[in-house]
């Protein structure tokens, strides 16, 4: 991606909380039209990040700028959208009155009945907030953040709550605003959400980023294969033989892990005239999440 694209970015921050940092000279660029996730551990810096480009802080050190402006600006701040984990909205209020309200600090907000198909909110524009469940909160929270026509939209765990029909729902949802030309930051202990959605992962620990780039590329970070198969050979004879690391038996299929898969399945073929049902796939983001955090971990105590 290009400057010409930029449109927020973190460079060389610190912030600290008295004795704490939080952020250790994190650099962090988002483009027009991307989603990037940002996962990490809590306390990883995550939270502060977004604070400071939403305005609500100031970097002790380095460059935040959003825009090309600052933060803090009025006019800045109203081409943001924000749905943050947690919302303390006026309970009595219907759906539809929090979504005129919210419209009427944007110059140019989307159309009520627009915004309100976009998230799925047409059904509860007459409804109180109070009297929703935690799932359709979270879809009108969403509403809120759309209309104003934002150029960057933060969500912070935003489907929480949902089930797998609504979460499905506001993923379409995301993915329209994408392609609007909207840029996305997603905070999600989801991993599969980030998978689905991200253009670009960032991993963020002890305040920097210690690795980006596509699921892919991240995947690939992991050497291991996973093969899944039904056959009649016992998991510890395949356990015993060369490049497998782990086989386990999972309701008449074996899951074998190995950086070698092309060999082990030609040998499971060999072996196995009758095998069936043969899967191979490469380490999911959960897997490449999980050793990033490990390898990061042992170079910042070997430091």
């Amino acid at each position: 991606m290009n400057e010409d694209t930029r449109i927020a970015r973190l460079s060389g921050v610190r912030k600290r909380y008295g004795t704490i940092v939080a952020l250790d000279g994190i650099d962090l660029d988002i483009h027009r039209g991307e989603l990037v996730a940002l996962l990490g551990p809590n306390g990883a810096g995550k939270s502060t990040s977004i604070g400071l480009l939403l305005g609500l802080q100031r970097a002790d050190e380095g460059d935040v700028t959003l825009f090309g402006g600052d933060p803090q600006d009025i006019a800045t701040r109203r081409r943001i959208g924000v749905m943050l984990q947690a919302a303390t909205l006026p309970a009595t209020l219907k759906i539809g009155e929090l979504l005129r309200l919210t419209a009427s600090y944007y110059p140019a907000p989307r159309d009520l009945a627009e915004c309100a198909g976009i998230a799925g909110v047409t059904d509860l524009l007459g409804r109180r907030y109070g009297d929703l469940s935690g799932g359709q909160q979270r879809r009108a929270q969403f509403a809120m953040a759309i209309v104003g026509r934002p150029d960057l939209l933060f969500l912070d765990e935003p489907t929480v709550g949902m089930d797998i029909d609504a979460r499905q729902s506001l993923w379409a949802a995301i993915r329209r605003m994408l392609h609007e030309g909207c840029a996305v930051v997603l905070t999600t202990h989801y991993l599969e959400e980030a998978e689905a959605l991200a253009d670009r992962v960032c991993v963020i620990a002890k305040g920097r980023v210690v690795s980006q780039g596509s699921v892919d590329a991240l995947r690939a970070h992991v050497a291991l294969r996973r093969i899944r198969c039904v056959t009649t050979l016992e998991a510890g004879t395949v356990a015993a033989w060369p490049d497998v690391v782990k086989v386990d038996a999972q309701q008449g299929r074996l899951a074998i892990a190995t950086p070698r898969a092309e060999a082990v399945v030609r040998r499971l073929l060999e072996a196995d005239p009758a095998l069936a049902d043969l899967e191979v796939q490469r380490a999911g983001l959960a897997e490449a999440f999980q050793e990033i955090t490990r390898e990061s971990a042992i170079v910042e105590e070997a430091a």
